[in-house]
């Protein structure tokens, strides 16, 4: 468990959640090849490298999201500012981060291993990056007025890492089912 001494305890409780999904995705990843990363155990089910890549791009989508609405800094995704999207040069549109994806969407993923965890260490870094800013008081801020309620910057926060654990979790199983 990591400390993150400077942030709030929101922040240092996020941070460690957030530090044990990108500890996971580490070790999901490791030994496993290209061919291994979109290995799906059946037609229509998801593959490690996917979901290691879905759960990246919301965490980068989101998170820049919380940032932006809340006017800190940290609001340009790593996938686009960094060159993560042409550097992976997905078949999918530059916005998309997996949402929507059909059976076909998902079969048509390739990247290695190296990439999605630059990827997502990118991501990770700039996530702890974003925790660094928010005071006590941006918690309760409304990020998305378009739901009922309202989503606040702590419910997306919360949000984007039970969605990542979930999918570092399914990623696990699937590496598991390899064998």
């Amino acid at each position: 468990m990591a400390q993150h001494l400077g942030l709030d305890l929101p922040g240092q409780l996020l941070a460690d959640g957030f530090d044990r999904v990108h500890e996971n995705v580490h070790a999901v990843c490791e030994g496993l090849d290209a061919g291994a990363l979109s290995w799906r155990p059946a037609p229509g089910a998801n593959p490690v490298g996917w979901l290691v890549w879905h759960l990246t791009r919301v965490m980068d989508d989101h998170v820049c999201g919380v940032a932006e609405a809340l006017g800190l800094p940290g609001g340009e995704q790593r996938w686009l500012a960094d060159g993560w999207c042409e550097r992976l040069a997905l078949p999918y549109p530059p916005q998309a981060h997996g949402y929507g994806h059909t059976a076909a969407d998902v079969a048509a993923f390739a990247a290695t291993a190296d990439d999605l965890l630059g990827y997502h260490d990118a991501v990770h870094a700039h996530t702890l990056g974003v925790l660094a800013t928010l005071a006590d008081h941006h918690y309760a801020a409304v990020v998305d007025p378009g739901w009922d309620p309202p989503v606040t910057a702590a419910v997306r926060l919360v949000s984007v890492l039970d969605d990542a654990a979930q999918h570092v979790g399914q990623a696990a199983y699937v590496k598991g089912l390899l064998g």
